[in-house]
């Protein structure tokens, strides 16, 4: 199904468009909506309805990264090179 807006496609539904077509596409089509407007404001009315539970749907997923101590420690043989070649600087070692 494609995605249409409407005779008169606003910025933010082209943008939209754009960057999420196979899940705002998925999204009207399980819903039989055929308009990017209705959509959206539907999805917002319905957000807005859940009150503060809406909460975890809009949080951006967030990843987490352990640096390896290998990493860590070939960053800091490298840094300590780098300051050999620039010896103004001071070595201040974490606590």
């Amino acid at each position: 199904m494609p995605i249409t807006c409407g005779s008169a496609c606003s910025g933010i539904e082209a943008a939209i468009q754009a960057q999420h077509p196979p899940a705002l596409a998925d999204l009207m089509e399980w819903s039989g909506i055929t308009e990017q407007g209705e959509a959206m404001t539907l999805m917002i009315h319905r957000l807005h309805g859940l009150g503060s539970k809406s909460k975890a749907l809009l949080e951006p997923p967030r990843h987490e990264f352990e640096i390896s101590e290998n990493v860590t420690r070939e960053f800091r043989n490298k840094s300590l090179l780098a300051i050999q070649h620039d010896p103004g600087d001071e070595i201040i070692e974490p606590s």
